[in-house]
C-alpha cells in the first residue's frame, strides 16, 4: 500500500497551529461534557466522541465554506491528537478524589478558543477572501465545535447567552490576525501569536473581571430570578486552597 493511502502526515506551519487549535479544543469539549449543566450520563465512548466533534466541527466548518476537503479527512495526526486530549481530560476526570475544576475549565477555554479564530482568518484570506469575511470564517471555525457540544447536551449554544466575551474574543483574535497579516505583513507564526496572545489575555481578562455582553432590557422580575456567577479567582481559590473557605 502506498503512503499516501495512510493519510498526509506532514506538518507544515498552518497544520502545526491548526492542530494546536483542533486539541485544544478537544480537550476543552472532553472537559465540558462532566460539568454538572452538561452531564448527561455520558459514557467513555460518549465523552471521546464530545472531544472529537469539539476539537475536529471548527476545521470541518472552515474547510467546507471554503470548498476544500475538510483537513482532518486528509492528515490522521487530527484525529490521534484529538484522542489523546480525550484520554488526558478523562483521566483528570475520573482521578481518585479529585472533583470537576470549574477554575481551570475557564482557563482551558480561553486557552482553546482564539486559535481556530486565527487559522480560519488565515485560510480566508489565503483564499483571497475579503477582510470581513476571513472575520467571519474565524468566528465560525472557533465557536462551531461548542455549538456542537452544547446541543448534544441539550442546551442553549453558549454563542446566544450571557457570558464573558466568548464570542467577542473570536471576532477580537480574527480581527488582529487580519490586521498582523494584511496590515503588517507578518507571517503565520508571528501573526498567530500576537492574535492568539490579545485575545486569550482579553478573554481571561473578562472572565476574572465579570466582563460580559450585554442584554437588552427585560423586566424586573426576570431579573429578580438571576443568581450571581461566581468570579474565577473564588472558584480557582475554591479548588486550591478549600481551607480558606
Amino acid at each position: 500500500m502506498l503512503t499516501s493511502a495512510w493519510g498526509d502526515w506532514d506538518i507544515g506551519n498552518f497544520t502545526a497551529i491548526d492542530l494546536i487549535a483542533a486539541t485544544t479544543n478537544a480537550f476543552n469539549a472532553a472537559l465540558i461534557s462532566r460539568r454538572a449543566d452538561h452531564w448527561k450520563r455520558y459514557t467513555i465512548v460518549g465523552i471521546i466522541l464530545l472531544a472529537v466533534i469539539g476539537g475536529l466541527a471548527g476545521g470541518i466548518s472552515r474547510d467546507v465554506l471554503l470548498n476544500d476537503i475538510p483537513a482532518p479527512l486528509l492528515n490522521p495526526w487530527y484525529l490521534i491528537l484529538s484522542l489523546a486530549a480525550a484520554a488526558l481530560a478523562i483521566t483528570i476526570a475520573y482521578y481518585p478524589g479529585q472533583r470537576f475544576r470549574e477554575g481551570l475549565f475557564q482557563f482551558a477555554t480561553s486557552l482553546a478558543l482564539p486559535w481556530y479564530a486565527v487559522v480560519g482568518a488565515n485560510k480566508a484570506l489565503e483564499a483571497d477572501l475579503p477582510y470581513i469575511s476571513a472575520v467571519l470564517i474565524g468566528i465560525i471555525g472557533a465557536t462551531a465545535g461548542r455549538f456542537l457540544v452544547d446541543l448534544t447536551a441539550g442546551l442553549t449554544p453558549k454563542q446566544f447567552i450571557r457570558g464573558e466575551w466568548f464570542v467577542g474574543t473570536a471576532v477580537l483574535a480574527s480581527v488582529v490576525y487580519v490586521i498582523c497579516d494584511a496590515g503588517l505583513g507578518l507571517t503565520i507564526w508571528p501573526a498567530s501569536l500576537i492574535s492568539f496572545t490579545v485575545a486569550f489575555l482579553f478573554r481571561y481578562a473578562a472572565i476574572w473581571w465579570h466582563w460580559e455582553e450585554p442584554e437588552p432590557w427585560e423586566p424586573e422580575e426576570l431579573k429578580a430570578t438571576e443568581v450571581e456567577r461566581p468570579r474565577i479567582q473564588d472558584q480557582l481559590r475554591a479548588e486550591f486552597h478549600p481551607e480558606d473557605q
